[in-house]
């Protein structure tokens, strides 16, 4: 009896240590510093300040005309800004899409009034184009190490030169249109550049919306997402994990360029022409607005929510400043006082959460 015991005793092995009295408890962060996870909840905070000072300054901001106003605005810069603030959080710039608007533009609008061809193969052709030039932009940057600064400016000055040069050769001025009677102009329009609601709101404003939205969940709940964060962290290390630098970053380049071009066909089936200047400086509000809505110059941290809600500022600030009655150059003074202090507070709200993580 007593070998039957034992041998059933070391069949089951060994006995169980109790569990120690003082387990420690996982730590689970403060409230605090889960908020200051949240990049975009500065612009949140900026974009109720900026509403409430202009609602009290005119009546007419805050009613659905003029909300339809600012937002329309802010839904043709937002576009654009959302793919530019994917693209700096993964640690590169875009210079070249602001003219890129204006080229897709041109492009679509020669193509229909001057060879004659629907202006749904001229909008194909233009977004087509530019995710060729998207897609050069990220493989000079990619196969040369060249700062992407630079080499988007060399595209910028590039497009310009081509956009002028050929509007005046073939129009004899910076300017090509008659597009209100080129075929499939009513059927683009309305997918593009059309209104909708009694207010007359902008369907720019539902491209905005949707293109964000699919930025913020490819961003926050996918592999491609995380890719994105790391390759703007330390693209070494991400690449030793086996991220795909390269196809990352040319993949964004790619969307940044056909979102600008997407812009660019809106704004010119809108208004049946397109000049050769059209978009040129934004390349600059599309960053602001990244920046505002808490992304990081040097790359690994942002949010397209974010940057929408910068691009709401921006859009609150142009129309609030026209409906108060203001001359409306005091934008830029605006503009530039936004930015300098979403930088400082970008910063610190950064620096306090990786302290409060330690």
């Amino acid at each position: 009896m007593e070998r039957t015991t034992r041998s059933v005793a070391l069949r089951a092995g060994p006995p169980v240590p109790p569990a120690p009295r003082n387990t420690p408890v996982p730590h689970r962060p403060r409230l605090l510093t889960r908020l200051m996870r949240h990049p975009e909840l500065g612009a949140l905070a900026a974009v109720i300040v900026v509403g409430l000072f202009f609602s009290v300054s005119t009546a007419r901001f805050a009613s659905p005309g003029g909300m339809a106003n600012w937002t329309d605005v802010a839904s043709t810069i937002g576009i654009v800004s959302v793919t530019v603030a994917l693209l700096m959080i993964a640690g590169e710039f875009d210079l070249s899409a602001g003219v890129m608007v204006g080229s897709a533009g041109l492009l679509a609008g020669i193509l229909s009034t001057r060879l004659g061809v629907n202006l749904w193969l001229g909008v194909v052709a233009a977004l087509a184009f530019a995710a060729a030039v998207g897609w050069l932009n990220g493989v000079v940057v990619v196969r040369t190490g060249l700062p992407s600064f630079i080499v988007t400016l060399a595209t910028f000055f590039a497009l310009q030169g081509v956009n002028l040069g050929v509007t005046k050769l073939l129009t004899n001025n910076v300017q090509v249109g008659g597009l209100r009677a080129v075929a499939g102009y009513d059927q683009v329009r309305a997918v593009f550049g059309g209104t909708f609601s009694p207010w007359n709101f902008r369907v720019t404003l539902l491209w905005w919306i949707a293109i964000t939205l699919v930025a913020a969940l490819l961003l926050k709940r996918t592999r491609t997402g995380n890719w994105i964060f790391a390759v703007g962290g330390d693209p070494g290390a991400a690449r030793m994990m086996g991220v795909p630098v390269a196809r990352v970053k040319i993949g964004l380049f790619v969307a940044t360029s056909m979102t600008a071009a997407l812009v660019g066909i809106m704004v010119a089936t809108r208004l049946g022409s397109v000049t050769a200047t059209q978009g040129v400086g934004n390349e600059f509000m599309y960053i602001v607005c990244a920046v505002v809505g808490g992304t990081l110059l040097g790359g690994g941290y942002g949010s397209p929510v974010g940057a929408s809600l910068g691009a709401v500022i921006v859009g609150m600030a142009f129309i609030g400043i026209q409906f108060s009655g203001w001359n409306t150059d005091w934008r830029f003074l605006f503009l530039g006082v936004i930015l300098l202090l979403a930088v400082l507070v970008n910063n610190l709200v950064r620096r306090s959460a990786e302290r409060a993580e330690r």
